[in-house]
Order: structure tokens, then C-alpha cells, then sequence
């Protein structure tokens, strides 16, 4: 019987039916339709067959955003191999690690990952590919050689009448079938390949077409700014998108504020995904500087006039997003309470979700006209939640999860995925949060963060280092425990605002006090910051921009 949970058959559907829409393009420069798109899979496709790379063999991809790296992805699912997306920020051992533990036959890589990698340290590699181009960088197979160069004659012998939409026909993939190894980056411990099925992609297109469908239309255009080889970005940004028929615009540049906003302005995007920092960054840089000043903190204060410079403000906020979008969806780390409640106040369509590699990722949504602020949405369809606490409504215990967009485990480590994974197939997610009556998640922390108060009570890290970033000139902070029990606080200021107006680092420093005393009069006598210390560079990362906090507790 057919798999009717078939991500591939999601893929050739969209293909044959969008044949002549634009697809994929690379910001300012070429664009590809989905016809182009469907010939360059079958090019590899016959490369692939030609090399002896059979279903189920693994082919990893390693570059920036771009419209070839969307094609490798494609061409190597509806092939029936496992497509492993690395990071491209990750460092050369990190990327040689999962090559060699993912036993990957082939790597596609980019021009500026590849001139850092060892060939010699990825011995059983049988081809690296460069994803530019598609030219072969490394052969250790003849077959692969010849294939790549009469690749053209070959597909000329094989269509020799024109490739048409009736000729494209995938790979038939079971509901359980691994097509995704991921690897997480992790804040708090090392990679782990996660093994996603087919249903579980399958499952979180699905949830794009049910929840945006309305909104989102074939031929309409999106922004791809979050790496793809992140699941968030990669279903959301790409594949929901392709397989509903859109035009997806990859930012090939480091995607900051500026050449974000100048794409949005030209592209217009359907609906924006973005993680927490970039809304933040946007809003605090772009907008309430401009609500701060004397004047018009007077005017704030001012009834129906403050009404209307709100409706300016948001006008304003969604031209800067393009203008043209249903709503922006906030997810992969926390968001700022006060951003969130300036957004509120002007009627701003956000959302927030919520969700994890090990889900593909998503776990949690609701649409911004329905959305309770402050939490992250209501399960997602085909996925239950429940909290494990004796008053899930109002005494936080750890979220799990199951349902069709949980992963079938750990590649290769049977001892974490157990850790994970319960008899009852819950996924213990780590984080811990409460849920209401309708079903509203709200995240209060990751388990792992969490704190003992001198008398056992828990502290919840987070919440103190939202309001420690909400204070003048403070950037981002990680709230520790040192070894005498007490907290500090570490702090990047924003060294550029503050020595603009005018500052001495000493009077930073001071500044960074200052704000440890105002917080610690907002919070309890039991989570009090003892200490501050300075760090001059941002925090590590990862690719969701979560810090990587384990990186900081030697600061003790």
C-alpha cells in the first residue's frame, strides 16, 4: 500500500504541479523555476545511480543557504538516500566527525567550508562535490568520475525527447523510514545524529499546510534567512514552502539587520520566521529609540493620541518586515517579555512557537490572533503534550511529547535515546513549563538550567536574564550559580551604544551595577544576583542562537 504519510510524494507532487513557477532563488542573483529544479534533480540522480550510491546510503551537504544546497537536499531524499545536513559554521573536526559517524558516501560542501576541511581526515568518503557548481572536488570512485564528467551526455541519452513533469517519478518511501540525520549542536553537551522519518517531515509540512494554507499561496514569496541545516529553518523556510509552491529567496550573505530588512523590502514575503534575536535586534535598534524620547513619551501618556501614533508605529514595523505578510513566527530560544508586550501593544501579528530537532521540529503553535502572550502556542497537530507535574496548570514540570513528529532516536547511541525516549514513546523534552485549560504552553526554563535556592526553592535562569536584558546597555546575560551558592550574573553590554553617548568603560561597568541593584529589587530575596562580571565578546552560539551556557560555568 502507498504511504499516505509520504514526504516524498509531497516533493514530486509540488514539482508537477508548480512545473513553471520561479522556485529558488539566490538573492540578487539567478533564480531557478521548479521545472529547472526537477532537471538538476535528475542530473544527480543519474550521478548518484552511476556512482552505486543506493537507498538508504548517506549523502551529507555542508554550505551556506543557497539554491543548489536546496536542490542537493531534494535530489538526495526523493533518491531514497539520507540526507545529512551539517552546519556550516561548525568547526573542521566537527564537520570531519559527523562525515566519518554518519558514514556518509558523498559530501556536498560549499567553496568557503571546503578550503578548511581535511580530505585525508574523511576517509571513507567516495566523492566531496562542490555545491556551487556541482563540480567534483574529490574522487575515490571511477564510476563517479565519469559519471560527473559526461553527466550531460548521459541525461541526453536518457531523455532524449526533452525532460518533461510526466517523467518525474521518486522514490517510494515508508512512513518510517529514516530520510533526515541531523546533528544538534547542543548547549549542553555534545552532537547527537537525530534520526528523523518520513512522517515526521511529512507531518510538519502538513502542519504548514493546515496552519498558513489559507494565507500562503502557490507563487508567493518567502525569505530563507535561518541556516537550513537547522531543522527550524529547513521546514519552515524551505520545504513547507516548496512543497506548497512558493518562491523562496536564500540570503547567500551573513543575514544581519541590514541586509535582512533590505530584503524584505524587496522580496515582500507571505509570512517571516524568524528567531527571537532578530526581532529584537530590529525593534531595539529601529523603533523605541524613537518612542523614548521626552516628547514623545508625553504624547504616549496622551489619550487617542497615543492611539494613533501605535497604528504609526506598527505601520512602520510592517513595512520594515516587507508589508505584505500574514504574520511573523518568533521560535528556537526565548523572547524578550518586553518586546513581546511592545508588540501586544500595537497589535503586531506574532507568534511564538515552540519546538526541537527531535521533532522536526515543531511541537507547539497557534495563530497570532489566537495566540496568549507569553506562551507558545497549543500541540500541534498529530502531537500530544503533557506536563509531569502534580499541577501542570501552575507548578512547572517537564514538557514531553509524542506523536508522529518525534524521531525514531539517536544514530548510533541506543543509551541516549532510551534517556529520551520513555516505553510509552514520550519524548522528554528537558525544558519545563506549565500548560492551561485550553492547552497554552509556557515555557519556564530548560531543566538543566534550572537552579536550588539556599532553602531548595527553584530559579528559573531565564526569567532573571529577561529582565537583566532589559536594562540600559546590557546586550545579553547568563544568570550562573557560583561555588558558594550565590548568584552572578555575566553580562555583554552594548559597548557600541554606550560609548556613542558617550561613556568610559568605567562608567559601563558602573552602568552594569546599577542594573544588578534595579533587578535584584524586581525578584525574590532568594534569587538575588550577588555579583556582576563583564564579558567584551558575545556569548557563543548556537544555530538557533540559544547561548551555549555550558561553555560559561567556569566563570563560577
Amino acid at each position: 500500500m502507498e504511504n499516505e504519510k509520504s514526504f516524498i510524494a509531497l516533493i514530486e507532487k509540488s514539482i508537477k504541479k508548480n512545473w513553471d513557477l520561479n522556485a529558488l532563488t539566490d538573492y540578487k542573483g539567478v533564480t531557478l523555476q521548479y521545472n529547472d529544479v526537477a532537471r538538476k534533480i535528475e542530473k544527480l540522480h543519474i550521478m548518484f545511480e552511476q556512482t552505486g550510491i543506493k537507498p538508504g546510503d548517506k549523502i551529507a551537504a555542508c554550505s551556506r543557504n543557497m539554491s543548489n544546497w536546496g536542490v542537493t537536499f531534494l535530489a538526495a531524499v526523493t533518491y531514497g538516500a539520507v540526507i545529512v545536513p551539517i552546519l556550516h559554521e561548525f568547526k573542521p573536526d566537527q564537520v570531519h566527525n559527523i562525515v566519518n559517524h554518519s558514514e556518509a558516501k558523498l559530501l556536498f560542501v560549499g567553496d568557503g567550508v571546503w578550503e578548511n576541511l581535511d580530505e585525508s581526515a574523511m576517509p571513507d568518503l567516495e566523492g566531496v562535490i562542490l555545491i556551487n557548481d556541482f563540480s567534483l572536488l574529490v574522487s575515490r570512485n571511477e564510476k563517479l568520475t565519469y559519471a560527473r564528467e559526461n553527466l550531460n551526455a548521459l541525461f541526453g541519452q536518457k531523455y532524449p525527447m526533452n525532460f518533461r513533469k510526466e517523467h518525474v517519478s521518486y522514490y517510494k518511501d515508508s512512513a518510517d523510514e529514516l530520510l533526515v540525520l541531523n546533528y544538534t549542536s547542543g548547549t549542553t553537551s555534545f552532537s547527537k545524529g537525530v534520526m528523523l522519518p518520513s512522517k515526521a517531515m511529512w507531518s510538519n509540512v502538513m502542519f504548514g499546510h493546515e496552519k498558513l494554507g489559507k494565507f500562503v499561496k502557490a507563487g508567493d514569496s518567502v525569505v530563507s534567512m535561518l541556516p537550513m541545516a537547522h531543522m527550524y529553518g529547513l521546514a519552515f523556510e524551505f520545504l513547507y514552502e516548496f512543497c506548497h509552491g512558493c518562491h523562496i529567496y536564500f540570503l547567500t550573505r551573513m543575514p544581519s539587520p541590514k541586509v535582512i530588512l533590505q530584503a524584505f523590502a524587496e522580496v515582500k514575503p507571505k509570512v517571516v520566521v524568524a528567531v527571537p534575536l532578530i526581532i529584537e535586534k530590529i525593534v531595539k535598534k529601529n523603533v523605541l529609540p524613537k518612542l523614548e524620547t521626552p516628547t514623545m513619551k508625553f504624547l504616549m501618556q496622551v489619550p487617542l493620541v497615543n492611539d494613533k501614533i501605535r497604528e504609526k508605529v506598527r505601520e512602520q514595523l510592517m513595512n520594515a518586515f516587507g508589508g505584505n505578510f500574514y504574520e511573523i513566527i518568533v521560535g528556537g530560544a526565548a523572547f524578550n517579555q518586553e518586546i513581546e508586550a511592545f508588540l501586544r501593544s500595537i497589535n503586531f501579528p506574532y507568534t511564538v512557537g515552540y519546538g526541537m530537532t527531535e521533532c522536526g521540529p515543531i511541537i507547539s503553535y497557534e495563530a497570532w490572533d489566537a495566540f496568549k502572550a507569553g506562551s507558545c502556542g497549543k500541540p500541534a497537530p498529530r502531537m500530544e503534550v503533557k506536563i509531569l507535574s502534580v499541577d501542570p496548570e501552575n507548578v512547572p514540570g517537564e514538557i514531553v511529547t509524542r506523536g508522529d513528529n518525534v524521531m525514531l532516536g539517536y544514530y548510533k547511541n541506543e543509551e541516549a535515546t532510551a534517556e529520551v525516549i520513555d516505553e510509552e514513546g514520550w519524548l522528554h523534552t528537558g525544558d519545563l513549563g506549565v500548560m492551561d485549560a485550553e492547552g497554552n504552553i509556557t515555557i519556564k526554563g530548560r531543566s538543566k538550567n534550572m537552579l536550588l535556592g539556599p532553602s531548595g526553592q527553584n530559579i528559573y535562569p531565564e526569567e532573571i536574564e529577561d529582565k537583566l536584558n532589559n536594562m540600559l546597555y546590557v546586550n545579553e546575560s547568563i544568570v550562573i550559580q557560583a561555588l558558594d551558592g550565590k548568584l552572578a550574573a555575566l553580562i555583554y553590554p552594548d559597548f557600541e551604544l554606550a560609548f556613542a553617548n558617550g561613556l568610559t568603560e568605567k562608567q559601563v561597568e558602573e552602568q552594569m551595577e546599577a542594573n544588578r541593584i534595579a533587578v535584584n529589587q524586581q525578584i525574590a530575596a532568594y534569587e538575588q544576583i550577588a555579583r556582576v562580571k563583564i564579558y567584551h565578546e558575545e556569548f557563543e552560539k548556537t544555530p538557533k542562537k540559544s547561548i551555549k551556557r555550558f561553555l560559561y560555568q567556569e566563570a563560577r
